[in-house]
């Protein structure tokens, strides 16, 4: 099988495209003066200059073990060009001998990268030398990884075992020169780690210290370079020991090129949850006292003081200002004002902290500050924050930004950047097991971050890593070059990266796949089940659908060439497996119940045997993950009930059943048999019946959403149906984005017919009641009651009056 066209213009993403190219392809056929990577019986070596960086050197004994995967040949890793060799040479504008030579010999032009933020050029000089050559040092390994990326190796070909498929001979012409990044720092945050990294490390990594420590932080900087990324939040929960207390952690970080920064509750590179509450008096022989800055200024203050000098030999990006020891509010003072106060008092210390250990002005050091729950509250009670740190919006927990820059706060000089969750343990409910944020929401709501000119800094909690693998990919692709999110189509991404990772024949089948995927997620995560209602109808819909989506995954597996059978099981078919079996435990047992209520006793018990069925199939599933696919290496990677939570246990048996009233069923019963049409976005924009709106595909519970286009003087919806008299309710479902602007408010107006019209809001404070069921069901709400004296045709006008309003569905509901 083919996995990929080695023309570049076809394998590469859109980014790649609008790169500065010269006719630049990668291919099996041999061109005039295009350079042999490897042919059948050869095969190049890779030169580097050992005063280089020791991240070149590392990146090219990744490629050479790259290319051996690809070829079948060994690739040599040498220190000196012989005459009449076939050489890629690799190096740093400045640090490598050989590059230099080049460039004063006039054979390099590099002048469109040099002195830039990692960037890189490759060109083919001639049939004997191919040239990489990085503005920095992290330019020269993304240069040397996009190299190997053209040869079909995955990012994940360590991480999600993607094989890459074997070629008798590869040959480079033509020159390619990169951009530089569209977010300058792009990187991950490894967190809630309890039940899958730090386990899984422990048994086959780090074995000596049994945790998370240099041997897995190599492989995880390794995979931070191969997807062009360049900055970490290191693991910290209570059940790994902080990043600095291995000595070896932060010199692989630096060896790997990758910056090291700390979580929003970790000021100054310091893991509370260990440093602070566990190891202080094995570090500094005495008590820590409280985790208070006003009554225990001396102690905090060395605390933080010691790390930095620790740091200054090290790229990091410092975390301002205090929250508690671990996820929770500053102690302090009680009155709002006296805290901030001593917010402020908190980082103007950190940051002369910084002058006396860098000896440079703070402002030359990359710091952030992150409003994060309460601290927003904080911050927008005026806080004086000093203009060039980097203010870093987080999103709701669950994928909705809350907040960015006003038009004064985007001139700030430091500049602002996204805290963005593909994972979380917390309120109102966790997501830890399974990934299930679609590309589509991930891609507008950090587009939209970055018109907002947050792009300083993007950094995204992706768990343990696996299995938000795809997540993962798409959302450090699009920090590299923004236009890699196509809002009009966002599934070309999928199918490209279903191409790149298995191959052209089952990508459309994997597209479908993941879409259905992610629209079933959105109206409720597998993880968030137990807390919804569904009506009976509602749960025979779904679970009809989720009966197609394992179908058409089982089918596709069919499609899999045999050495990628365990990467498919790891990146589509577990995922799309635990997703059905939770579905059916949950629904089926809800079903159960409602059938109980009724007294029809054979078909309770029926559905109780279809829920534990799914309910035991689960662990099997989790347990061929762990032990079985590629050789026991996930051994411990994956637990399928994380935290123990409620949605995981197994459902009730039938003696346990008791008779209950269920007000909210029986509510939402009543309305659903009120129901007279459901009218998608895809369906109102097909119809033309929309002025100044833009089509979302792939967001929220139907699968789309109509969005006001940029620059549209007015954003109108008109859609005409048949509707006989009588009172009724029209409901407009958002997805529950929030407002950015300064009213806070996320408006539409409706009327019915040229009647009254009325105005709703449908924007929800974070962490309010309503919020978590917004959150929680995928869609917030607006209600308006239309009398319709006549029957006959009717038309629903609805103006769309704030820009980040999107609106999925509209339903109708016959009152009276």
């Amino acid at each position: 099988m083919l996995r990929a066209v080695f023309i570049f213009c076809l394998l590469q993403y859109t980014h790649d495209l609008t790169a500065q190219q010269k006719q630049f392809v990668v291919s099996e056929t041999a061109s005039t003066n295009s350079f042999p990577v490897f042919t059948t019986s050869t095969i190049s070596s890779i030169c580097i200059d050992n005063n280089d960086a020791k991240v070149v050197s590392i990146a090219a004994d990744a490629f050479a073990k790259d290319a051996e995967l690809v070829s079948g040949k060994q690739m040599q890793v040498s220190n000196s060009i012989q005459p009449g060799t076939v050489s890629i040479i690799a190096g740093t504008i400045g640090k490598s001998k050989f590059i230099d030579e080049m460039i004063k010999q006039k054979q390099l032009d590099v002048s469109s990268v040099k002195n830039k933020w990692e960037s890189f050029i490759i060109k083919a000089i001639d049939k004997n030398k191919l040239v990489i050559a990085g503005s920095d040092r992290r330019g020269t390994a993304y240069g040397i990884f996009h190299l190997s990326r053209l040869m079909d190796v995955s990012p994940f070909v360590w991480w999600a075992d993607v094989l890459p498929v074997k070629k008798k001979q590869l040959y480079v012409s033509g020159s390619y020169i990169s951009k530089e990044p569209s977010v300058q720092y792009r990187g991950i945050f490894i967190n809630d780690e309890d039940w899958g990294l730090q386990p899984w490390a422990a048994k086959n990594m780090d074995t000596d210290i049994k945790d998370i420590g240099p041997k897995t932080y190599a492989k995880v900087f390794e995979l931070l370079l191969r997807l062009k990324a360049n900055y970490i939040w290191p693991a910290m929960h209570p059940c790994t020991k902080a990043f600095y207390y291995y000595k070896e952690n932060p010199k692989v970080a630096d060896d790997y090129a990758i910056i090291v920064g700390s979580s929003h509750a970790e000021p100054m590179l310091r893991n509370n949850v260990f440093e602070w509450a566990v190891n202080f008096e094995n570090e500094y022989g005495k008590k820590s006292g409280e985790w208070r800055y006003d009554t225990n200024k001396d102690i905090v203050y060395n605390y933080w003081n010691d790390r930095v000098k620790q740091a200054t030999n090290f790229e990091s990006v410092f975390t301002v200002g205090m929250r508690g020891v671990h996820d929770s509010g500053m102690p302090g003072p009680k009155d709002a004002d006296e805290k901030l106060k001593l917010l402020e008092q908190i980082i103007t210390d950190q940051r002369q902290m910084l002058q006396n250990n860098f000896k440079k002005q703070p402002d030359k050091v990359p710091q952030i500050f992150v409003p994060y729950k309460e601290v927003l509250s904080l911050y927008r009670r005026g806080m004086k924050l000093p203009d060039d740190i980097t203010i870093i919006w987080p999103d709701d927990n669950h994928g909705y930004i809350r907040q960015l820059p006003n038009e004064a706060e985007q001139k700030r000089s430091g500049g602002h950047g996204v805290y963005y969750h593909l994972s979380y343990w917390g309120s109102p409910a966790d997501y830890l097991w399974l990934s299930s944020m679609s590309p589509a929401l991930i891609g507008y709501e950090m587009k939209k971050a970055y018109d907002y000119n947050a792009k300083k800094l993007w950094v995204f909690n992706v768990g343990d890593i696996k299995p938000a693998e795809l997540e993962m990919q798409f959302a450090l692709d699009m920090a590299w070059d923004i236009t890699t999110y196509n809002a009009t189509n966002p599934d070309v991404y999928i199918h490209k990266w279903a191409t790149e990772t298995f191959g052209s024949k089952p990508a459309a089948d994997i597209v479908r796949i993941k879409k259905q995927y992610y629209q079933l997620a959105a109206s409720g995560k597998p993880e968030h089940l137990n807390m919804l209602k569904f009506t009976a109808k509602e749960i025979y819909q779904r679970l009809e659908a989720y009966q197609n989506l394992y179908e058409m995954t089982d089918s596709c597996a069919g499609k899999i060439d045999k050495d990628l059978t365990d990467a498919f099981f790891q990146l589509v078919k577990y995922p799309v497996e635990a997703a059905v079996l939770q579905n059916k435990k949950i629904l089926y047992q809800q079903l159960a119940v409602q059938l109980f209520r009724r007294n029809k006793i054979d078909e309770v018990k029926e559905n109780l045997q279809l829920a534990q069925q799914a309910y035991q199939i689960i662990p099997e599933i989790t347990e061929r993950y762990n032990r079985f696919i590629a050789k026991g290496k996930w051994n411990g990677i994956m637990s399928w009930h994380p935290r123990d939570q409620k949605t995981f246990d197994a459902p009730p048996v039938f003696d346990s059943l008791k008779i209950t009233v269920d007000s909210t069923l029986m509510k939402k019963e009543i309305k659903e048999a009120q129901r007279v049409q459901i009218i998608t976005a895809q369906q109102v924009y097909n119809t033309k019946a929309t002025t100044g709106c833009l089509l979302l595909p792939g967001s929220g519970i139907s699968n789309a959403g109509l969005v006001p286009s940029v620059n549209a003087a007015k954003s109108v919806i008109q859609y005409k149906t048949t509707l006989n008299a009588g009172v009724y309710n029209i409901i407009v479902k958002c997805l529950p984005t929030f407002a950015m602007e300064n009213e806070q408010k996320l408006n539409y107006s409706v009327s019915l017919n040229n009647d009254a019209i009325q105005t709703v809001n449908v924007n929800a404070e974070a962490d309010s009641p309503v919020w978590k069921e917004n959150v929680l069901r995928g869609f917030s709400i607006g209600e308006t009651v239309h009398m319709l004296s006549t029957s006959g045709t009717a038309t629903i006008t609805i103006q769309l009056l704030n820009k980040n309003i999107i609106i999925n569905q509209v339903e109708i509901y016959k009152v009276q």
